[in-house]
């Protein structure tokens, strides 16, 4: 293994866990922003410029905060779960493609960490491992709100995942590959999946919303009947980590949207820009695209939260059992059927 390969893996994988955390930080200043635009306020405007420094502000206040440790609680997992919830949240990022390869002269540079032919089950993978921080962290607080926010979790994402991995199913059955890199190139120009996939696209997002905690999906830490669910005994940097790591799992689920169904780094004329800019100057324009259509998807997530009321427990889980699922398992179907006939003639 040549060492200029692992330079490479490792200066992009540091570049891409500090964008994710940066993203994560901001986000949480983009969140009362939104907020404050659709309530006709101003937001945070103290720390800085429009508030800009606010984030910072916060992080400083969480280290600052004192480290309390519950006496009856499993100390060690207590400790642990946090650290669990935002690594598994970041590991995500391996696998999508940021960008086409890079060429200086003979020299080819991917943007991304790693091309695994079956880089759609490592996400799956990844998504349901997500789940084992909030569980252990409920479990390990010795808290009924807590552990009571946990089981909504673990059976919110149970639930959920199922839909998911039905609408990804169809569209494998269209792109007849599992690895992300590949998906990207098939949608190239305007050939997104989202034009042949619309009805899977809509299960895959709402499983997001799902999947991520968010509103009007974030029963497991509503705070009107559990205090604070999971997290509820959590406090200083430890209830800073699972709310980093709810902010990535948001950036990762947006990546993995705009990669799946929305062309990933593609855009039109981009054959045109890459004859004009050059095989350096080309890819870094499909990165930034990249990134525009996730911070679209990062809007949508803060705009339903503050639009859409949240719902009871019972409608969270009719919905995932009684309307995805369906929907899900008729999508794949009609897919089929579509796929084979336009195959036959």
């Amino acid at each position: 293994m040549e060492i200029s390969f692992v330079i490479e893996k490792f200066l992009l994988v540091v570049i891409i866990f500090a964008i994710s955390l940066v993203i994560a930080m901001y986000s949480t200043y983009a969140e009362r922003k939104v907020a404050a635009f659709l309530q006709d306020r101003l937001g945070p405007d103290r720390a800085g410029p429009f508030g800009i420094f606010q984030p910072l502000a916060d992080g400083l206040k969480m280290l600052m905060k004192e480290e309390i440790v519950p006496q009856e609680s499993s100390k060690w997992l207590f400790m642990m779960a946090p650290g669990l919830a935002i690594f598994t949240a970041c590991i995500g990022t391996a696998v999508i493609p940021w960008g086409s390869d890079i060429q200086i002269g003979s020299k080819v540079i991917p943007l991304q960490v790693t091309d695994i032919n079956v880089g759609v089950l490592y996400i799956f993978g990844v998504v349901s491992l997500g789940v084992y921080g909030i569980m252990i962290g409920g479990w390990a607080s010795n808290n009924k709100y807590s552990l009571l926010g946990a089981i909504r979790a673990a059976s919110q994402n149970i639930s959920y995942e199922i839909a998911m991995g039905l609408s990804i199913i169809a569209l494998l059955l269209v792109t007849n590959s599992m690895s992300l890199k590949e998906i990207v190139e098939g949608q190239h120009g305007w050939h997104w999946n989202v034009l042949y996939q619309p009805l899977g696209f809509i299960i895959f997002i709402v499983c997001s919303f799902a999947e991520t905690n968010r509103a009007p999906f974030d029963l497991p830490e509503c705070e009107t009947e559990l205090i604070g669910g999971y997290h509820t005994e959590y406090s200083s940097m430890k209830l800073g980590f699972y709310l980093f790591a709810e902010y990535i799992n948001m950036f990762v689920s947006s990546a993995v949207m705009a990669t799946l169904y929305f062309g990933g780094y593609n855009y039109p004329g981009m054959d045109w820009v890459l004859q004009m800019a050059g095989p350096v100057i080309a890819p870094l324009i499909g990165t930034v695209v990249l990134f525009v259509k996730i911070f679209v998807f990062i809007f949508f997530f803060m705009w339903v939260r503050w639009t859409i009321p949240r719902f009871r427990y019972d409608q969270l889980m009719d919905l995932g059992w009684k309307v995805l699922m369906p929907l899900a398992i008729a999508n794949v179907i009609i897919t089929g059927i579509v796929i084979a006939i336009v195959e036959k003639f």
